[in-house]
Formats: structure tokens, C-alpha cells, sequence
């Protein structure tokens, strides 16, 4: 009769002990993980800066407390004051979704006339717009936890970029990883975070501004609204800048203003269309391209985790759990392979 070592069952015991204890850490910061992931996110971004103004003199806190000044001005306020402000318009955005709604069902039936159907009788706008009212309050509401997440990520980063030295130290002493693998996921996750923090937000706030451009011109209404779902709607694949353009179509061509609604259609698919494809050919593939489905698997897992800023963190989080598994793949599968080939060969 075989018997199990005394050693493999401590080894055992202590890795449910760890599991055990991580789940029970990570349930209870799962609320805030979107700070951590912030603290990795602007870490990542200041890393060079802040090595370059102590070798310049700098001292390392005052350093540390400029760079996280100015990345507050850059990031942090256009981001927060995004989400605030399609929270405060939420309703705005109801009665909209509704007025959409009502919209495309005058054009389904003006097509159902020429044969004779009726289907636009049974879809009921009501229920559309308690769903989309809903899922846009909890779309907003991680906007209202955002001060606790700011704060945490804040304070992590502050102790993140003046001590880097313990920082890696620490890393490579208690992460079970090769060190080669550990660099491997150095540089790709900072070429993710850059591509997911940098890239995606710059081509959705340029798309934005350009939308905005077009509404003034074309005088619709809440032009700031319609470009913030211009914005948004960039960060999404497979919808893009359509989610602005062209509720603002319908409604214009609804309430009969077909200049402006073929104006804004055609601007929207010419203009935002071409800022689109220029700006990810000179933003993003400088960069780090992500992508497309990465992107939409990591806006439909990060939305209902962090909220608005769900679409930056949620296609970084999975970017990172592919990084994982592909170096488990490459330190494990291969040390099994050429096991397995040894054994083979005697």
C-alpha cells in the first residue's frame, strides 16, 4: 500500500492556506480593485519620468507628488468628469432612448407599409426604456465609488513610484515565476497598459472632439452630450461612434429637420469615420494594437465590475489574464514537454 509523503501534504496544506486566504482578500477588495488596477496603470506611465527627475536631483516624494499632480489633471479629471457627467444625464438619456425608440419605429412602419405588415405594434417601448434605464443607472453608479477607488489608487502609487527598487525586489521574491518570465511580463503588460490607458482613450476623446465639431455645425441640441457618446461609444468595438451619430439621425429625421439629419449621417461616417482610422494608425500602432474582441471581452466583463471606467480596466484585466496563462504555458507546458520527450526517447 502506497502512502502520500508527510512533505507533499504540507506542501498541499500550505497552498489551500494561500488559496484559502487570497479568495478571502480578494473578495473583500474586489470593490476596490479598480484602484489597484489604476496604481498599476499611472505607475506604468510614470515609471521613465519619475527615474528621469531623480536623476535629475529631484527628491523622490516631491517627485513622486508632481507626476501624480499632473497625471490628476491629465487623466484623472477628463476621465471622472466623463463619467459624472453621463451620470448626471441620465434621465437626459432616457428620455432620448425613448424619443430613439419612437423614432425607429415611425421608420419600420413607413417600410412596413409598402408590404402590407405590422410588426412595430408589438414591440414595446416601455419596457425598452425601464431595461436601457437601468442598465445605464448601473453603468453610472460605479461613478459614485469612484472617490474611495481614486484615493486608494492615489495612495498606492505614491509608495509604488518612490520605492521601485522594493517594489521589483518583492516581486521577484514572492511571485512563483522565472525571472526571465517575470521581465516577459514586465514589457508586455506596459505595452498593454499603454495601448488600453493611453491609446484607446486618446482616439475616443479625438473622435469626441470631432463629433462635437460636426453637432455644433449642424446645431443639435446638448451638442457635449452627443459628443460623449461619440467618445464612448469609440471605446466599443463593433459600435464606435454610430452609438452618437445616429440617435441624433433619427431624432433629427423624426422631427423632420432632414438637413440635419443627412448632415449629421453623412458627417458622422466621412469625418469620424476618417478621425478613426487616422488616429489608430498613428496612435495605436505606435503603441500596442489590441485586439477588437480582447476589447469588447474586456468592456462586457469591466462595465459591470467598475462602472464607466470599466472600459479602460476591463480590456486591460484581460489583457493581463491572457499575459498569465501564456507564460504558465511557456515556464509549465515546456518543462512537461521535454519531460515528456525524455521519457519517450529511454
Amino acid at each position: 500500500m502506497k502512502h502520500i509523503s508527510p512533505n507533499i501534504i504540507r506542501q498541499l496544506f500550505v497552498l489551500l492556506l494561500i488559496l484559502l486566504m487570497g479568495a478571502l482578500i480578494f473578495q473583500e477588495t474586489l470593490p476596490y480593485l479598480s484602484g489597484v488596477l489604476g496604481a498599476i496603470t499611472i505607475y506604468v506611465i510614470l515609471r521613465k519620468p519619475m527615474k528621469k527627475l531623480v536623476e535629475k536631483g529631484w527628491y523622490p516624494n516631491l517627485a513622486a507628488l508632481f507626476l501624480m499632480f499632473l497625471s490628476f489633471l491629465c487623466i484623472m479629471i477628463p476621465l471622472v468628469g466623463l463619467g459624472l457627467m453621463m451620470g448626471s444625464k441620465i434621465q437626459y438619456a432616457v428620455d432620448n432612448s425613448q424619443k430613439v425608440i419612437n423614432a425607429i419605429k415611425d421608420q419600420i412602419a413607413k417600410v412596413e407599409s409598402y408590404f402590407n405588415i405590422n410588426t412595430t405594434s408589438e414591440i414595446d417601448t416601455g419596457a425598452i426604456t425601464s431595461w436601457l434605464s437601468d442598465e445605464l443607472q448601473n453603468f453610472a453608479g460605479g461613478t459614485f465609488n469612484m472617490v474611495i477607488s481614486v484615493t486608494l489608487m492615489y495612495f498606492l502609487l505614491f509608495f509604488m513610484l518612490t520605492n521601485r527598487k522594493k517594489l521589483k525586489d518583492a516581486l521577484f521574491a514572492y511571485i512563483p515565476i522565472k525571472d526571465e518570465n517575470l521581465k516577459t511580463i514586465s514589457k508586455e503588460t506596459s505595452a498593454n497598459v499603454k495601448a488600453n490607458a493611453l491609446g484607446i482613450p486618446l482616439v475616443a476623446i479625438g473622435q469626441g472632439l470631432v463629433g462635437l465639431i460636426g453637432f455644433l455645425i449642424f446645431g443639435v441640441s446638448d451638442p457635449f452630450f452627443w459628443a460623449a457618446i461619440v467618445t464612448v461609444g469609440s471605446m466599443i468595438p463593433f459600435v464606435g461612434s454610430a452609438l452618437g451619430t445616429l440617435p441624433v439621425f433619427l431624432l433629427a429625421l423624426s422631427n423632420g429637420d432632414s438637413f440635419q439629419a443627412w448632415g449629421i449621417l453623412i458627417y458622422g461616417v466621412v469625418a469620424i469615420g476618417a478621425t478613426d482610422n487616422v488616429f489608430r494608425l498613428y496612435i495605436l500602432k505606435r503603441l500596442d494594437d489590441v485586439h477588437p474582441l480582447i476589447t469588447l471581452l474586456g468592456v462586457l466583463v469591466g462595465v459591470p465590475l467598475f462602472g464607466f471606467i470599466g472600459l479602460i480596466f476591463g480590456p486591460l484585466l484581460v489583457s493581463l489574464f491572457l499575459i498569465v496563462i501564456r507564460i504558465y504555458k511557456n515556464q509549465y507546458g515546456e518543462a512537461q514537454e521535454k519531460t515528456s520527450n525524455h521519457t519517450s526517447i529511454e
